[in-house]
């Protein structure tokens, strides 16, 4: 037995569209008619649309071009209207006249037209980052596009690497543009805002308007820059106690710090904790630090403490008060 299929008259187009307010406006749209009047579809064929559900292309308030609108005669309705200001915000409905008895209008569904006065802020995805550093990133910034003709320009700050824009398609033929960001993760990313910007531009001759979005990255690290220091600073005499403090830059924190004295090339453990009292000599006057985390450890270059011996000190002293006292006898 032959089962013929019966088509119906139908129509598929987004249930809304928001639309930038001096902006231009593509309606996504396709329909089927019945089997018997599939011969009817020809070059005569004229689209048009209204916020009523009585009208016909006569008296319709959107009157579309052939060049406005997609190939009838393959079913396509899409129609972009380049002067957003021909619409109001209302439901709107698709009329279909051909010169011969093809003529319908789509009551079983409209879209709905909505006016903006600034668009919505892009969508970032992820719309966290918490990695470790090295990891591989890509961040997908994306925006809506309801222009087909002049979708928004997406830009990235800072710029971190390679980027690639597309315009995408949504499942109810809507467009969206993506920007795609691809870099590798750097513990100089953490904590620093990564942002999208979207520019708009309006087709009424009015300034372009731009949103934004943004995250903060969480960049987990092992200990960078991991740094001695002094007190007091200079001089230093023979046997004398001085604090050392080992600082470093480091996520997750820091769990604890390690001392070691520089013998030649023995590394002798002498202590813990960020600060650290100890004797100096001229013999023990070389120190480092380690610095150490979840992630891992780092040392800090070697720091010589320059020690004095105490008769250097005097004699320096004696020499002064003599130069000093000379000068008051000439004077």
């Amino acid at each position: 037995t032959l089962t013929v299929s019966f088509v119906t008259f139908n129509i598929k187009m987004p249930q809304k569209i928001n639309v930038l307010r001096g902006s231009c406006v593509t309606i996504p749209c396709s329909f089927d008619v019945e089997n018997t009047h599939e011969k009817n579809l020809d070059d005569s064929c004229k689209a048009c649309w209204s916020d009523s559900l009585s009208f016909n292309c006569e008296n319709a308030k959107l009157k579309p071009t052939k060049e406005m609108t997609g190939d009838l005669k393959n079913k396509d309705c899409t129609t972009t209207f380049n002067d957003a200001s021909y619409l109001q915000s209302a439901k709107y409905y698709f009329r279909l006249e051909c010169n011969n008895p093809l003529k319908y209008k789509f009551k079983q569904t409209g879209v709905d037209i909505s006016f903006i006065a600034a668009p919505p802020s892009p969508t970032l995805t992820p719309s966290t980052l918490e990695v470790k550093e090295g990891a591989s990133v890509s961040l997908t910034c994306s925006a809506p596009a309801p222009c087909w003709s002049h979708p928004p320009a997406l830009t990235w700050s800072p710029n971190l690497g390679q980027s690639q824009e597309t315009l995408q398609e949504n499942q109810d033929k809507t467009k969206v543009k993506t920007s795609v960001m691809n870099f590798t993760a750097s513990h100089l990313h953490h904590g620093n805002k990564i942002s999208c910007t979207a520019v708009y531009q309006k087709q009424d001759g009015s300034l372009d308007v731009t949103a934004e979005t943004s995250l903060t990255p969480d960049i987990s690290y092992s200990p960078k820059d991991v740094q001695i220091s002094v007190s007091p600073s200079a001089p230093i005499l023979e046997n004398q106690k001085v604090t050392l403090t080992c600082s470093s830059n480091a996520n997750p924190a820091l769990e604890n710090y390690t001392w070691y004295r520089a013998d030649g090339d023995k590394e002798i453990f002498i202590g813990t904790g960020s600060s650290f009292n100890v004797s100096v000599s001229t013999i023990k006057s070389t120190f480092f630090c380690k610095a150490t985390n979840a992630l891992g450890c780092e040392r800090s270059s070697n720091l010589q403490i320059d020690v004095q011996y105490i008769v250097s000190v005097i004699c320096a002293a004696f020499l002064w008060y003599v130069g000093s006292f000379g000068k008051l006898v000439v004077d």
